[in-house]
C-alpha cells in the first residue's frame, strides 16, 4: 500500500470512529441490524456479521477485530465495517437487484468500477460455468435464477450483492454483473459499494486461480 494511500485510510478510519463515538449504541444497532452487547461502565461492543463471519467492534473506544481471531484485521474491513454502522439508516431491504450506475451517484464511477469487477469475472469464468459455480459456493454465495449463472452474497446483514454471469459464445464474449439491492445506498456510500464490490471480484478471481 502506498503512502498516500494509507494516510487517507486511516483518516478514514479515525473520521469513522470519532463519528461512531457520537451516535446511540442502540440506535445504530436497530437500524443496522447488529447486535449490541452494553458492559459496566458505559462501554460496550457491536457484534456485526461481516462476510460471513463475526466481528467485534467496541465503544466507546472503537477498535475492529474478528472474532477469535488474534490477527489484525485489514484496514479496508475495518472501514467497510465502521462506515456500515454510521451510514444505516434502518431503510429496509429493496428486495430489486440493481446495477452499480443505478445506485445514486453511480455513474459516475460506473466505468471503473465495471473495470475492478464485472470485467475481471467474466475474465475468469466466461468459458467455464463449473468453475464460477464451484468458486461462489465456496465464498458463501447462494444460488440465483438469473444469466446462465448466478448467486447472491450476503455480505453486510443489509448488503447483499449478486453475481450474474453470461457465458461466451460463438456470437457474443462472456459478460458478468456484479448488482446490489437497490437499497444498498442506505447503508454505504457509493464509494464503500464499488470497494465492496471490487472485493468480491478480486476473492472470486483469487479462488478461481488457486
Amino acid at each position: 500500500m502506498s503512502t498516500n494511500r494509507e494516510r487517507n485510510y486511516l483518516i478514514a478510519l479515525r473520521k469513522a470512529a470519532e463519528t461512531l463515538r457520537t451516535l446511540s449504541p442502540q440506535e445504530v444497532a436497530y437500524k443496522s441490524a447488529t447486535m449490541y452487547r452494553p458492559r459496566c461502565g458505559g462501554e460496550g461492543e457491536w457484534i456485526v456479521p461481516f462476510w460471513g463471519k463475526e466481528y467485534i467492534v467496541t465503544y466507546p473506544g472503537i477498535a475492529v477485530r474478528e472474532a477469535g481471531v488474534a490477527e489484525e484485521t485489514s484496514i479496508t474491513a475495518q472501514i467497510l465495517i465502521l462506515h456500515y454502522l454510521v451510514t444505516a439508516d434502518g431503510h429496509p431491504s429493496a428486495d430489486r437487484w440493481v446495477a452499480f450506475r443505478e445506485l445514486p451517484s453511480g455513474m459516475v464511477y460506473d466505468a471503473a468500477f465495471q473495470g475492478r469487477a464485472g470485467q475481471r469475472i467474466a475474465a475468469t469464468y466466461g468459458k467455464d460455468k463449473e468453475a464460477f459455480i464451484a468458486a461462489c459456493t465456496a465464498l458463501g454465495g447462494e444460488r440465483l435464477v438469473y444469466g446462465d449463472v448466478s448467486f447472491m452474497f450476503r455480505l453486510f446483514p443489509r448488503v447483499s450483492l449478486a453475481v450474474i454471469l453470461h457465458l461466451a459464445d460463438e456470437e457474443f464474449p462472456a459478460n458478468a454483473n456484479v448488482l446490489f439491492d437497490a437499497a444498498a445506498a442506505h447503508y454505504l456510500s457509493i464509494e464503500d459499494l464499488a470497494v465492496l464490490g471490487g472485493l468480491l471480484a478480486s476473492r472470486l478471481v483469487k479462488v478461481g486461480a488457486s
